[in-house]
């Protein structure tokens, strides 16, 4: 279970991380993807782009298994 959360936290840093360079390839703005601006801060929830990374992650694992 350690094992498990230390990588969630881990890829959650690293996608944290290079956010700003995923933006410049669309991901973050895709339809679907909320973004709400008042003021000095935003609150970004990319549905859309957590649907598709979590079909593109499945497809990959499901060919590296067979």
């Amino acid at each position: 279970m350690g094992r498990y959360l230390l990588t969630l936290v881990a890829a959650a840093v690293v996608v944290a991380l290079a956010w700003p360079w995923l933006e410049r390839l669309g991901l973050g703005r895709l339809p679907g993807d909320i973004r709400f601006r008042r003021g000095n801060s935003t609150f970004r929830l990319p549905i859309t782009t957590t649907v598709v990374a979590s079909l593109a992650l499945s497809a990959l694992i499901w060919l590296f298994r067979r």
